[in-house]
């Protein structure tokens, strides 16, 4: 069973009002949204499974739950995670807001952590917490669906309550998905999610920019 006061710092933790500046970060849907590729909420909700089930919320959550292990090899896992990023904004992304998770979980816990790549800084502190790996999992995956539906939101625009009617619609896929990285060994990463990533290399050169990635 999970403690219920670990439980509570994990949703602190993975919270939108966390302040790793999440809300800063497309992840190239600033781009895909330029290109007329997402109108709707249908069209947001298809791009965000996308994401979740190929793209980097799969190879997040894979390197998260194997940095979460009692021998993990963290360098070897910061090495792979950068190594996999299709793009430089990608590994800025990677590395800042890990420097920003770590920070702030230095401070709460009166603990050293290094600064490492963000699913990997999660995986690390959050390796201490009785809780499941599934269950941080599917608050990372929810958290990552939160933080591309608030950037569509603002930008598409769509309104607020289509937005979280896309959420919900993308719950019982989350909580399936987490339940399958859990056990995904590293051979399982890979990223067949090219629109995405391409979308991602060209938002570098993009004249005028509202997101970092």
């Amino acid at each position: 069973m999970a403690d219920a006061t670990d439980r509570l710092r994990l949703v602190q933790w993975l919270s939108p009002a966390f302040p790793i500046g999440a809300f800063a970060y497309s992840q190239g849907l600033e781009v895909a949204i330029t290109d007329g590729d997402i109108k709707t909420a249908a069209d947001l909700e298809a791009w965000i499974a996308a994401i979740l089930r190929h793209g980097s919320g799969r190879i997040d959550a894979i390197m998260l739950a194997h940095a979460r292990k009692p021998v993990a090899d963290l360098a070897g896992l910061t090495d792979l995670i950068l190594a996999l990023a299709p793009s430089a904004e990608r590994v800025t992304e990677l590395q800042e807001q890990g420097r920003a998770f770590a920070l702030a979980i230095s401070a709460i816990t009166v603990t050293n952590h290094p600064a490492r790549p963000y699913p990997i800084a999660v995986g690390a502190a959050t390796a201490a917490l009785n809780v499941s790996t599934t269950e941080v999992l599917t608050l990372w995956l929810q958290g990552l669906a939160a933080q591309l539906t608030s950037a569509a939101v603002r930008f598409v625009p769509l309104g607020q309550t289509d937005g979280q009617k896309v959420l919900a619609r993308l719950a019982p896929r989350i909580i399936a998905l987490a339940t399958e990285y859990v056990k995904a060994p590293l051979s399982a990463l890979h990223s067949s999610a090219l629109r995405a990533d391409i979308a991602a290399m060209r938002h570098e050169t993009l004249p005028v920019r509202i997101f970092r990635t």
